[in-house]
């Protein structure tokens, strides 16, 4: 299989119009437990002067044992990066796309308070749907790029630091309910999440409308 390389080609074009390039991606989206996570980034001209890092790549084709590092060297290289949280008790009352949105807008905010201001230039999402919008309101230039994780390197960015920081978590919440097996499948539906899921019911870090909405494959 070939790996597409990310770019800054939609960067540079942007930057050409605002100063700042803002990237959001998310991670967790389909987990039945955890929270859902987005990564931001932000880059402008002085960043994207500099080479992309090596192996940044959407956080789904770089290999688990490389991710920290590629996580730590993009963070390096973008001018600011934040990450938003969404929890699970969120996703079951609000459902999934305006958790998403909670979560972009909670990573927005953190950059804010860096000193980058989102309304000052151009918010690049990842996928087709933009969800930060009715949940902050206007005032933003948001663009929705298909696939952009995988082709813009500011949006791999935000993948990979939104990847790493959420299996991070999971891994520390395995230890409060072993079973489930966190450590290795993230929150995801794996064989042995539901049959512990089965065994054990659902925890308070399980997505419950989402359990049930899977029960036919669970019970």
């Amino acid at each position: 299989m070939t790996v597409v390389a990310p770019t800054l080609d939609q960067e540079r074009a942007l930057l050409a119009e605002r100063p700042l390039v803002f990237g959001l991606d998310e991670v967790g989206r389909g987990a039945l437990a955890g929270p859902v996570t987005i990564g931001a980034s932000v880059v402008d001209a002085e960043a994207i002067a500099s080479p992309v890092p090596d192996g940044l790549r959407d956080s789904k084709l770089v290999p688990a044992g490389r991710r920290a590092d590629v996580a730590q060297r993009a963070a390096g290289w973008v001018r600011a990066s934040a990450l938003g949280w969404a929890t699970a008790a969120e996703v079951d009352e609000a459902g999934i796309i305006r958790a998403l949105g909670l979560a972009a807008v909670r990573a927005l905010a953190a950059l804010e308070e860096q000193g980058y201001a989102p309304a000052t230039g151009v918010v690049l999402l990842d996928g087709n749907h933009d969800y930060i919008s009715p949940v902050r309101g206007g005032g933003l230039d948001v663009r929705t790029v298909v696939k952009g994780d995988r082709d813009c390197a500011s949006l791999a960015a935000a993948s990979v630091l939104a990847k790493v920081a959420r299996d991070d978590l999971m891994v520390r919440l395995h230890d409060d309910a072993p079973a489930y097996e966190w450590a290795s499948n993230k929150g995801y539906a794996s064989a042995t999440h539901r049959s512990a899921i089965r065994d054990h019911g659902l925890s308070a870090h399980h997505r419950h409308s989402w359990a049930i909405a899977d029960a036919p494959a669970l019970f």
